[in-house]
């Protein structure tokens, strides 16, 4: 799945969600349901590296829970970005990408 259709199909879940609780989805929310979901990455984290209380779960629980809370992170990202009309591929593409390395033919950046 391309990425803009990854983000298609999550701002569908994200707006529905909003829709049946009724959430406003501005600016403001898309940066504090962000921080909240890092939030819960943090903890699972936290409980899977034994920095904080299991809870009662299993270790496969937990990391359960710490693989859903980065998908987490990355789907409010998706929705975030294309409330601000920001293009991630290009973006990531500018930032990240730019730093690979080099083949040996081609000149240093």
């Amino acid at each position: 799945m391309e990425l803009s259709e990854l983000t298609d199909a999550v701002e569908t879940v994200s707006r529905n969600y909003a829709r049946r609780h009724g959430i406003t989805q501005d600016a403001t929310w898309f940066l504090l349901k962000l921080q909240e979901e890092v939030g819960e990455l943090t903890q699972a984290f936290l409980m899977r590296t034994g920095q904080a209380r299991d809870k009662g779960l299993s270790a496969q629980e937990i990391d359960e829970r710490f693989r859903a809370e980065l998908a987490d992170v990355l789907c409010q990202v998706l929705v975030m970005a294309r409330h601000h009309g920001v293009d991630l591929r290009t973006e990531v593409e500018r930032k990240w990408l730019r730093w690979r390395p080099l083949p040996a033919s081609e000149p240093d950046r």
